[in-house]
């Protein structure tokens, strides 16, 4: 899905690694809520409350999960889930556009 319809989008950008990754908050009317941002190149640590989708919808990175010995290319078009209470490693090769979405 390319286009969200009838979202309320939260003006304050959430603000990670000294402004490297940032990203807004979007959310819909039953209340569920997604995030979309962009990501520079680099490497980083993510920690999850909830389980989560995130879909690379443009550059290229490598992931490695929790628990995971074996790090995974990633690209655009292409997604992977983390687990709640969990985290996972990030290299951005590339500026990554990505969507996370919050899965309770």
């Amino acid at each position: 899905m390319s286009d969200f319809k009838e979202v309320t989008i939260s003006r304050a950008a959430n603000v990670y690694f000294d402004g490297k990754v940032t990203s807004r908050t979007i959310t819909f009317k039953d209340g569920s809520f997604k995030t979309l941002g962009i990501m520079q190149a680099g490497d980083y640590t993510f920690g999850t409350k909830e389980a989560e989708l995130m879909e690379i919808t443009a550059g290229e990175c490598e992931i490695l999960l929790s628990g995971e010995t074996e790090w995974q290319s990633i690209s655009g078009g292409q997604s992977f889930n983390v687990d709640g209470d969990s985290s996972f490693e990030i290299k951005a090769k590339t500026i990554i556009d990505y969507c996370c979405t919050y899965i309770s």
